[in-house]
């Protein structure tokens, strides 16, 4: 996460520094000089994500204890939850650009996607039973795959040569496939279970590269869940927290 993080800042600076006299600089034969003058074109775009969650706990949480029935599958006659972390992992994210021209330098972007990811969330539990205490770590595994529709409005430096720089941002409407929340509860292994739709806000940076016969881009783009996609089922594990939102980062390359 933390190196999405250094290479946004790092993104983020050279567009705002990107100097607003580029004409001066030497001139180059341009590729695909009126490329960006049609009114639409396509492309695919293959990328890599982080996800993550924003994890904010009931308050009072080590205060409150969970009787035998939410303790469940460890077997306590009660327990206490004493914090919940993430654990993000690397997935991979495939799609179709639609870009309209709006301007010279506003494009409007419909990016239909599948992507693919899995998030885990550990629990440290203390459990009371009979006499004794004991410490135990549970962990539990989220795998998603969304089907994904974001908007986006693009806009653009001032092409060098072959080189422009942009920013973008937008809303992305996003569908678990992988979703669970419609199964029903399993005494022996508590599932935590995630909703099905979801709807983000995203900001990103970018750079677009032309060649002779298309034209690449890179991006580092972050997501953000506006709502709470935890489903509670009465257990320690969704009962301890009062919001879970998902936070996704995507490093995309794109062949327009």
């Amino acid at each position: 996460m933390r190196l999405f993080k250094v290479f946004l800042i790092a993104i983020a600076t050279l567009v705002i520094l990107f100097p607003s006299d580029v004409s001066a600089q030497r001139r180059k034969v341009e590729n695909m000089p009126i490329y960006d003058y049609s009114k639409y074109h396509f492309g695919f775009i293959l990328a890599v994500n982080q996800m993550h969650f924003a994890i904010k706990p009931i308050e009072g949480l080590q205060y409150t204890m969970f009787d035998s029935i939410q303790a469940g599958e460890i077997s306590a006659d009660s327990a206490m939850l004493y914090s919940i972390e993430h654990d993000p992992t690397i997935g991979f994210t495939v799609g179709i650009v639609g870009d309209l021209r709006l301007g010279n330098y506003f494009n409007l972007r419909f990016i239909p996607s599948l992507s693919f990811g899995q998030r885990y969330l550990d629990y440290n539990i203390l459990k009371y039973r009979g006499d004794s205490t004991m410490f135990v770590s549970i962990r539990k595994d989220m795998p998603s795959t969304f089907v994904e529709f974001p908007l986006h409005i693009k806009y653009k430096s001032k092409r060098l040569n072959n080189f422009r720089a942009y920013v973008l941002g937008g809303l992305n409407y996003r569908i678990d496939l992988a979703s669970q929340a419609k199964k029903k509860k399993d005494a022996g292994i508590v599932q935590v279970k995630l909703k099905r739709n979801d709807l983000y806000y995203e900001l990103g940076v970018g750079f677009d590269f032309y060649f002779e016969w298309f034209k690449f881009g890179t991006e580092i783009k972050m997501s953000y869940g506006m709502f709470d996609n935890l489903k509670r089922e009465n257990n320690i594990y969704t009962d301890g927290i009062d919001k879970l939102s998902s936070k996704i980062w995507q490093l995309s390359f794109t062949f327009e």
